[in-house]
């Protein structure tokens, strides 16, 4: 039996905690915070989206970062794993769209009632409001940590768990990420991830509000396309957000912190070809020869992005449809499948779901999530460089790789 610190109450380190202890060893679980999960407590809206309940392979798709490191995880506590841990801990789940997995009652709290109820049932010691100052090396082997009142705690094994620096309010200040480099350990670049972005055209911010729904969002790097999909997307005061600008975002953060500016462009009639959409302005243009412009766009368009499109159109919005030329509405259908506006940047870390980096995977056995050059240390959760998609999947990289290190600790 061996005598095992755990770094961090989150998602990662509470099931840490608690598979060492399942496992018959002594466990310390630290946290810094007054109570654990506080940031499982605002997940889903505070709904707690827990996991995805698809099959390992399609969850490895929607992994990000690193997929093939999470191999062993995944397979060894896959997303039926937590359903079935949830619902043993008095819990009781549901899966919706996307195969999104909830508590019953819409309650987040429940998830980490679970949680709770797990550590208790192995003998975990919970202590709250502690904080760690640092890991205790001594040559190649992390011995123990110390606390910010200076006193310190040996221990067999440490495991860390302390996220990564979205939702700092919660906790994640990025302190593991320091210790990890001060120890030696490999940290890649970090940056916010399933995150807004800002833009540069004034217009964005003048259609503040206004949600598309079955649009195709396209970002550009030159000429190579970087992202494609389609989905619902929201302007705001600042730029863009919604479901496909979030999952944009952690595929175009690196470039886009590398270039400074994407151009990207809306396709508003996706379901349309340029031919299709064409004929059905054509149809709308001569069943309304003698309206305005702007009195016709409004059956094609929401109307608060009738005088935008017009404006980038460089129309008057009083012309008759009458006066426009073939020329003029092909420029108008081309605007509808490509809406332009340019991507500036990220916005910050409180406004992100996720963060993207981390301690490289390149420094720890995915088959155990020990540090291969470092004895007495394994990493687990957010402050790997390790992320995916909305939809319950970083909550299962956190329960995955945090029941292996658990089980892994000899």
């Amino acid at each position: 039996m061996s005598n095992v610190i755990v770094i961090g109450g989150g998602a990662a380190g509470m099931m840490a905690a608690y598979a060492a202890g399942m496992c018959g060893h002594s466990v310390t679980l630290l946290e810094k915070n007054e109570k654990l999960g506080k940031k499982i407590y605002i997940t889903g809206k505070g709904r707690c989206n827990f996991t995805n309940a698809c099959s390992e392979e399609d969850f490895l798709k929607n992994v990000v970062s690193n997929p093939k490191f999470l191999y062993s995880a995944i397979y060894t506590f896959n997303s039926d794993a937590m359903i079935d841990f949830v619902e043993m801990h008095g819990t009781e789940t549901k899966v919706e769209r996307g195969n999104r997995a909830f508590p019953a009652s819409d309650h987040a709290s429940d998830i980490t009632k679970a949680l709770k109820n797990a550590l208790q049932e192995v003998n975990v010691d919970i202590q709250l409001n502690t904080s760690v100052s640092k890991l205790i090396a001594s040559g190649d082997r992390v011995t123990g940590v110390e606390l910010k009142n200076n006193k310190q705690l040996s221990a067999d094994a440490v495991i860390l768990c302390t996220g990564g620096l979205s939702y700092q309010t919660t906790g994640s200040t990025g302190d593991g990420l320091r210790w990890a480099k001060n120890i030696g350990l490999n940290v890649t670049d970090t940056r916010p991830a399933l995150v807004p972005l800002n833009t540069k055209e004034p217009y964005i911010k003048e259609m503040q509000g206004l949600a598309l729904k079955n649009v195709k969002l396209s970002i550009f790097n030159g000429k190579k396309k970087l992202y494609d999909e389609f989905g619902e997307m929201l302007f705001t005061h600042f730029g863009v957000s919604g479901p496909l600008v979030l999952s944009a975002s952690s595929i175009i953060g690196k470039k886009l912190q590398e270039t400074g500016e994407l151009k990207a462009y809306i396709d508003l009639k996706p379901a349309l070809s340029f031919d299709e959409l064409d004929a059905r302005v054509l149809r709308d243009f001569n069943d309304n020869m003698n309206k305005h412009l702007s009195s016709v766009l409004r059956g094609l368009l929401p109307a608060s992005m009738v005088p935008v499109v017009i404006d980038i159109f460089d129309f008057d919005d009083m012309r008759q449809i009458n006066s426009i030329t073939k020329e003029e509405r092909t420029i108008l259908v081309e605007l509808l499948k490509a809406f332009p506006f340019t991507i500036t940047g990220l916005r910050e870390y409180k406004e992100a779901i996720i963060t993207q980096g981390g301690i490289s995977i390149k420094d720890i056995d995915p088959s155990t999530m020990k540090c291969k050059n470092i004895n007495g240390l394994s990493v687990a959760g957010e402050v790997l460089d390790l992320d995916a998609f909305t939809g319950g999947f970083n909550l299962q990289i956190a329960w995955a790789t945090g029941y292996l290190a658990g089980i892994s600790i000899d």
